[in-house]
């Protein structure tokens, strides 16, 4: 089978690149996403290059060709290729001379079945030669490919040995490339080693699950997941009611856009407590655990703008989809709106006839709720508002 001469394929200095790094000699390939992704229609992100060359001489060819070469990851043998249209990764062809789950220590070898061997599913093992585009299928992903099953190279127990977050992968992927039941030595092994995740670093699960929450409808993936105890161990909270709450967020967000937080959130039960909790133990940046936070508020929604004004345009839309019994009115009032500021400030205040300090504070925050209240007036609006509070506050 043969690589579709795709236009990423075709780039004047990838082609530079791959000459440089011995594709005349079959000393490079592409290799992994790149293929898979090709074959099956998909846009390609990320290009990777597989190489039988040591990382010193990659890194001396890439500089000859006239790109900056970055040891980015030169521990596990990868050099960054930058080119001026993106990076490109180049490993050296490895093998794993021994693992823990978490990490591998590796050795370089030559032999192009060796260094496929060593990864996780069939459908990424794929690599083409960049000459002719000849597809190298050492364990069936193609056939794999073409029925939708995700599968792991050899004794999925011993793979998920070497590395204990292919469990969540196993599903990621299945979710992205599946069709149908999943493999069933796959899923029996992830359900039977499923404690493993318990060694990962939260981060990593974090990261892994929320890219699992970004494909279409991960509803499917994560119901399995629940009814074979796959996140039991790290994440107790999610349960089959989770699962009803993200189907129904999934068909909310077809007009609003989805989001992996937002997914998250979905699968939690309705409380900040709990919320934030699962939040510190996934390590999320203090951004996404706020977001997490406050997308638990049980409570049904109030006026949207006034919302939006209170916590933020993208966690009131999260509120709307998750809590609103109709979130359609209150999507629409926030689509392309920005909260704006209030049209006057203490200053003004001051000029008519307020003391500086506690008294103009509380007279702004006075005629903010107001404006709030009344959808955010113009500024005329607002200087009228402002006289009849600024009397008030004379008058007391």
């Amino acid at each position: 089978m043969i690589l579709p001469e795709t236009a990423w394929r075709v780039r004047p200095e990838l082609i530079r690149l791959t000459d440089a790094l011995g594709g005349s000699e079959g000393l490079v390939r592409f290799i992994g996403g790149a293929v898979r992704d090709t074959l099956l229609g998909l846009p390609v992100s990320d290009l990777d290059l597989a190489t039988r060359l040591l990382p010193d001489e990659v890194s001396r060819r890439v500089r000859a060709a006239g790109f900056k070469a970055v040891p980015t990851g030169i521990e596990h043998g990868t050099v960054t290729a930058v080119l001026p249209d993106g990076p490109v990764e180049v490993t050296t062809l490895r093998r794993d001379v021994a693992t823990d789950g978490r990490r591998a220590t590796i050795a370089y070898t030559d032999d192009w079945r060796e260094d496929a061997a060593r990864r996780d599913f069939t459908i990424n093992a794929l690599s083409a030669d960049p000459r002719d585009g000849m597809i190298h299928d050492y364990f069936g992903g193609l056939a794999d490919m073409n029925m939708g099953l995700v599968r792991f190279i050899g004794d999925p127990i011993a793979r998920i040995a070497e590395d204990h977050l292919r469990i969540l992968r196993f599903f990621r992927f299945h979710a992205r490339f599946g069709r149908g039941a999943p493999d069933a030595a796959g899923l029996s092994a992830c359900a039977a080693r499923a404690n493993d995740l318990m060694a990962l670093s939260r981060e990593r699960i974090a990261q892994e699950l929320l890219k699992l929450l970004a494909v279409a409808d991960p509803t499917p993936t994560i119901r399995l997941m629940i009814e074979n105890h796959i996140l039991a161990p790290v994440l107790p909270e999610i349960d089959l009611h989770g699962a009803a709450r993200l189907e129904r967020l999934v068909a909310r967000e077809q007009a609003a856009g989805s989001d992996p937080v937002r997914r998250l959130a979905a699968l939690l039960p309705a409380d900040t407590a709990i919320a934030g909790e699962v939040g510190a133990r996934l390590k999320l940046s203090n951004a996404k655990r706020k977001r997490l936070v406050s997308a638990a508020e049980p409570a049904e929604p109030g006026p949207a703008r006034a919302l939006a004004q209170a916590i933020g345009v993208e966690q009131a839309r999260d509120r709307f989809l998750l809590r609103s019994r109709d979130p359609v009115e209150g999507l629409r009032a926030l689509a392309d709106w920005t909260p704006p500021r209030l049209p006057i400030g203490g200053g003004t205040l001051v000029e008519m006839g307020l003391r500086a300090g506690p008294q103009v504070a509380a007279t702004l925050q006075a005629i903010e709720r107001q404006w709030v209240e009344e959808d955010f007036p113009d500024a005329d609006r607002v200087r009228a508002i402002a006289e009849e509070k600024v009397a008030q506050a004379l008058r007391a």
